[in-house]
């Protein structure tokens, strides 16, 4: 498994490229976002390590590029920043994950290794889901409805095939966080409700049919039969 890691950190990024090869890993190491980008652009990864706060370029201006251009490589972010508000811009920019310094490495190897999972059961499945006239296609990392393209973020993609993946379910909040983000859902945290109502305003606003739905006090269900709520439950 090849690993990019794009960190300006020179005693840190050596820390992280000592620990991944230890651990079987293949790492290419940059310290300039310039230099990090251009592998991405030039060389496959199984995962890219992404410092936020690099000296030349923001990492989620690289991602947002690399994500443009039609690239979906996990990314996992890497910064001191903690805020809510960043967390948010990562995922909505194109990141997959995202882990706060100082980090534990044990905790690193395993963000690596559900990033890698979650990318490698893809291959398994089926490339095409679909329900009503909304059409995800896996391999080609492309959703349609109606037969309109519609442009998603790496974890709007992750999201909604989660989502399709167990159409008609009730997913708490819980579930979505532990299964989409890896993480454990803290109820004063609205990251969840935020990403479903951008979701939603791509796939559903524009459409008389709504697939996405509140289902009050308990989560959220994709069906295109009945609803409990479309309205956004935002707190």
């Amino acid at each position: 498994m090849k690993v990019l890691l794009v960190e300006d950190e020179e005693k840190l990024g050596e820390y992280i490229k000592k620990g991944l090869t230890e651990a079987g890993f293949i790492v290419d190491h940059h310290m300039t976002g310039l230099d990090g980008y251009h592998a991405l652009m030039t060389e496959e990864f199984s995962v890219v390590l992404m410092d936020v706060m690099l000296p030349d370029v923001s990492g989620f201006e690289l991602v947002q590029r690399y994500r443009a251009a039609g690239k979906y490589t996990p990314v996992l972010f890497l910064t001191a920043k903690d805020d809510l508000s960043d967390r948010i811009k990562g995922i909505e920019i194109g990141g997959d994950d995202y882990l706060t310094k100082p980090f534990a490495f044990a905790e690193l190897i395993v963000r690596i290794k559900s990033l890698l999972r979650r990318a490698n059961q893809s291959d398994y499945k089926s490339t095409v889901i679909h329900i009503a006239d909304l059409k995800m296609d896996i391999t080609k990392r492309i959703v349609h409805r109606n037969n309109v393209a519609i442009k998603l973020t790496a974890k709007e993609f992750s999201l909604l095939q989660f989502f399709l993946e167990r159409q008609g379910e009730v997913l708490p909040r819980s579930v979505i966080a532990s299964q989409v983000w890896d993480m454990n859902f803290d109820s004063d945290t609205n990251i969840i409700d935020v990403a479903i109502r951008r979701l939603r305003i791509k796939i559903d606003d524009d459409f008389d049919t709504k697939l996405i739905h509140t289902v009050r006090g308990m989560g959220y269900r994709l069906d295109a039969l009945a609803a409990d709520s479309n309205k956004d439950d935002l707190k």
